[in-house]
């Protein structure tokens, strides 16, 4: 089973980061040793121009090349993401996206309707790729922005709910789609670095999202447990 990490700033990490990518990786290591691969077009962190850092840099130097791939970039979102990912799903064989996107959006580009429209775009060029793909969605999750600009908050909040309408519609039993839950106990004081992109707690309830969707509607693996 080939697994393809979509997302933005929150999933490609900047450099020195461990990422929830890894963690999603250690997971797969013990529930799923020998049936899974990560695939993508990509495998680094971002380096801010201007600044001294190695895209290759990741916090576990012990990280294999061949987890580190994905399909995710600092300031991308679905606007970016929805116009390439039927063509990388063609050349990666992805069977499942684990996709986390809808903050830069929202906070740069596209507003909620606008937003929603780029997933359902994304959905059909990927299932045009592969009528069989699966994808785990995960909503827009608690950031510093939504804390003191009340506009923005309104718009996370309906983008949220248009996404988890868009997964009840879009969904099919040969292509399912699940929307992952916001993690509960998600604190911006201590779950991230800076309000918004997490830190190694955070990282940590990002993959089990992923990971207890998966295992809860498809039976895949088991229940995220943190090493």
């Amino acid at each position: 089973m080939r697994f393809l990490f979509v997302g933005d700033s929150m999933t490609i990490g900047r450099a020195g980061d461990w990422t929830w990518r890894h963690r999603m990786w250690e997971h797969l290591e013990r529930v799923m040793p020998d049936g899974y691969e990560i695939v993508g077009p990509r495998d680094g962190l971002y380096v801010p121009e201007g600044e001294a850092g190695d895209p290759r840099g990741y916090a576990d130097p012990g990280f294999p090349a061949a987890a580190r791939r994905h399909l995710a970039g600092w300031g991308e979102g679905w606007l970016h993401m929805a116009p390439v990912i039927g063509e990388t799903v063609a050349a990666t064989r992805a069977d499942v996206l684990l996709v986390s996107l809808g903050l830069i959006d929202l906070g740069f580009y596209t507003n909620s309707d606008q937003t929603e429209e780029n997933v359902r775009a994304f959905v059909g060029a990927a299932r045009a790729a592969n009528p069989g793909i699966r994808a785990v969605l995960l909503p827009v999750i608690p950031n510093v922005r939504a804390a003191y600009d009340a506009a923005f908050a309104a718009e996370c909040a309906r983008f949220n709910e248009l996404l988890a309408k868009a997964v009840a519609d879009l969904g099919s039993p040969a292509s399912p789609l699940l929307l992952a839950s916001v993690p509960e106990s998600y604190d911006l004081r201590t779950d991230t670095y800076d309000g918004t992109h997490p830190g190694p707690s955070g990282e940590h309830k990002l993959a089990a999202a992923f990971a207890d969707a998966m295992h809860q509607a498809w039976g895949y693996g088991g229940r995220y447990r943190p090493l």
